[in-house]
């Protein structure tokens, strides 16, 4: 019996593993069609729609702003959650877990909640419709998962080392840029792949936000599944997946670069 169950648990993992993967391998071929409309399986294959999509002066334009608002993004969720992550260090118990729960609030309100919030509240200056809303918008949505990578990495170094060097006379920002951070560079890496990619791929905000001058690279795919729909969304979605497990896969080595630094 004992046997039996050893072999059935790959087998039925492997099927949930399938059942999770088919819309993503359909995405994936159908990407690759020959046909004027979205239909699987496809009556041919070829690279139709990844020219129709490099050829596309739309979305290419809304692939660099992405890309663009996604980096600035990660520069300045990246200063800001490390930041805020070495002042809660130092809090009282009780005033961290209220300061780290207010940073977290954004990942626990539902997200039309905070689109809602923040389209009322950017409205009043102007910026709804321009890149640098986009920015702000996402970067609120960034910081939390960089302060819960960069606290898990703290909490794994040795405050000693910082206070020795503290009491040998290095200055505090010393203390930082050559013993702090570079025990916790893994963490801050892999809060920063986050940012980009919660940034890269947010869609809720961006519908309430863009405008018609600031269209994201999901913000057009959400108009084209609205208004046109042809396979040229199937291999943006494609290319969007690929580069999406990329950063995931590197952020997975990052992870375990912090854990080996941790057993070290």
């Amino acid at each position: 019996m004992t046997a039996a169950l050893r072999l059935l648990s790959p087998v039925v993992v492997g099927f949930i593993l399938l059942f999770l993967a088919i819309p993503i391998i359909v995405v994936f071929v159908v990407s690759f069609s020959s046909a004027n409309y979205l239909t699987f399986p496809p009556p041919g294959f070829g690279l139709k729609w990844y020219r129709a999509y490099f050829s596309d002066a739309d979305w290419l334009h809304a692939t660099w702003l992405s890309l663009w608002t996604a980096g600035a993004v990660v520069l300045l969720s990246t200063v800001l959650g490390t930041s805020a992550s070495i002042g809660i260090v130092r809090l009282p118990r009780g005033i961290r877990m209220l300061a780290t729960g207010l940073i977290l609030s954004p990942l626990v309100a539902p997200l039309i909640v905070v689109a809602i919030g923040i389209y009322y509240a950017f409205s009043r200056y102007g910026l709804v419709g321009t890149p640098m809303a986009i920015v702000l918008a996402h970067t609120c949505l960034a910081v939390p998962f960089v302060v819960t990578s960069v606290s898990a990495s703290l909490a794994g170094i040795d405050q000693s080392l910082a206070k020795a060097a503290l009491s040998l006379g290095a200055t505090p920002a010393a203390v930082f840029w050559q013993i702090t951070l570079p025990l916790i560079r893994p963490g801050v890496l892999v809060g920063a792949l986050f940012a980009f990619i919660t940034s890269f791929d947010e869609t809720v905000v961006a519908l309430f936000l863009s405008g018609s001058g600031a269209v994201t690279l999901p913000r057009r795919m959400w108009d084209e599944l609205r208004f046109e729909i042809d396979p040229t969304i199937a291999a943006v979605s494609t290319l969007t997946i690929i580069l999406t497990t990329l950063l995931l896969s590197a952020a997975h080595f990052l992870r375990k670069r912090t854990e080996q630094l941790k057993a070290e």
